[in-house]
């Protein structure tokens, strides 16, 4: 796969070019203590006049709550929840039910029990996980139930070619696009020398193959480049392998190890001015470090600017279930669309079992052209009931989906931390 206007960091959408080829229980949110049951109309047999639906989508998420990437969670289920609300207030011929489960890492292995757990109780559509790494290790496993799979967070770009019957699809693009935006970001800022420090995983590799491609492509040298493994808690071997090659800056590409990273590198002299984060671990800082510790750096993010009223609704979704405010957005919107687009092609297919969804998942996101356009779930499902085919474009993006399951259209946001260690879009 490959990726057309990347250099244009000032574009507010870059487009994919098409792609060839093929721990703990599960915490159920408040609202739905109880395991899903299977849908008497699992089979898309739905009665009344022509057009109607009475269809019930079971969703289970398989999110993180704990490991490596919990920071991730919070938003990401967020936005299954609002989702979830806005289709069922919609009542427009389909009902979504939540249970809410965890992925946790490859570490403590959640998801060995979730997912089981979420498959025997009946889910048609999982969403998840975040990590790369935590989706290989449980794709196979879903697909051979003939479930849906579709995950909010996962950019390596191993999935566009993975066996998977149709049954996978993201709303995150392929690290091929971030990776890219990366490489020429920090050689227009004028760095000449990059050190690297890269998780060593799906999600690590991968990123750090294409931003090692690109930077050296626009004339930069990568001067280190040094991996560690999952559950690694000290990395003064990498950043003296790093430091001793005097880089300009240095990207990490890591999950909630930077907290331990960032403070070391500091402590060797390192100008945290001038690191660059990714989406694995760019966040709110400002309760971690002392003030100004990272002013200056930056990093990038996919999704669009989620706006106020996107970020208000998913805080007073996520506060109902009695949780403190959202801090973090990463992968929210992303989550959302996941669940519109898959009760989305559930009614275009007047079923929801896994084969039949996947089988109009590329239609309602507008992949396959000639859609109507809407940008809300009431809109997009009224244009399906009344007979017609939509295009839904939702707060993530257009989205449009290849035949492989990627996105064909996603925003990278470039990111600068301010004075207090906090996140302001650049872009």
């Amino acid at each position: 796969m490959t990726a057309r206007g990347i250099a244009a960091l000032t574009a507010a959408t870059l487009v994919l070019a098409a792609c060839s080829g093929g721990g703990d229980d599960p915490e159920p949110s408040a609202e739905d203590t109880s395991a899903p049951e299977e849908s008497a109309d699992a089979g898309g047999d739905a009665t009344g006049e022509a057009g109607e639906r009475d269809l019930t989508l079971e969703v289970g998420t398989v999110l993180p709550q704990t490991g490596s990437l919990a920071f991730l969670g919070p938003p990401e289920e967020a936005g299954v929840l609002l989702a979830a609300k806005h289709i069922n207030d919609a009542d427009l011929g389909i009902t979504v039910n939540v249970t809410l489960g965890d992925s946790g890492d490859p570490d403590n292995r959640a998801y060995a029990t979730t997912v089981p757990q979420l498959l025997n109780a009946g889910v048609n559509v999982i969403v998840g996980a975040a990590s790369s790494g935590v989706s290989k290790l449980f794709i196979d496993e879903v697909v051979a139930a003939e479930r849906l799979m579709i995950s909010p967070a996962n950019t390596s770009p191993d999935f566009t070619t993975w066996d998977d019957n149709n049954l996978y699809w993201r709303t995150a693009p392929s690290d091929l696009l971030q990776g890219e935006v990366l490489g020429n970001l920090i050689a227009q800022d004028g760095v000449a020398n990059l050190g690297i420090i890269y998780l060593n995983d799906a999600y690590g590799t991968g990123l750090e193959k294409v931003l090692k491609e690109t930077f050296e492509a626009a004339n930069g040298s990568v001067v280190a480049s040094e991996s560690y493994n999952a559950g690694d808690t000290t990395f003064d071997a990498q950043i003296s392998s790093v430091m001793a090659q005097n880089p300009d800056a240095i990207a990490l590409i890591t999950f909630e190890e930077a907290k331990t990273i960032i403070p070391a590198l500091d402590s060797a002299g390192f100008d945290t001015s001038k690191l660059y984060f990714v989406d694995g671990n760019i966040a709110d800082y400002s309760a971690d470090f002392d003030a100004g510790l990272l002013e200056g750096s930056k990093g990038t993010q996919p999704g669009p600017d989620l706006g106020d009223e996107f970020r208000d609704a998913l805080n007073e979704v996520w506060t109902a279930e009695g949780n403190d405010e959202l801090t973090d957005w990463n992968y929210a919107a992303e989550s959302y669309d996941a669940v519109i687009l898959a009760a989305l092609a559930a009614l275009a297919a007047n079923s929801v079992d896994g084969p039949d969804i996947a089988a109009k998942m590329q239609e309602v996101s507008g992949g396959t052209g000639g859609g109507e356009k809407a940008t809300d779930f009431a809109s997009a499902a009224q244009i399906i009931v009344d007979g017609g085919v939509v295009d839904y474009d939702g707060p993530s993006g257009p989205i449009s989906f290849d035949e492989n399951g990627d996105p064909t259209e996603a925003t990278i946001g470039i990111f600068e931390y301010d004075g207090d260690n906090k996140l302001v879009r650049l872009n």
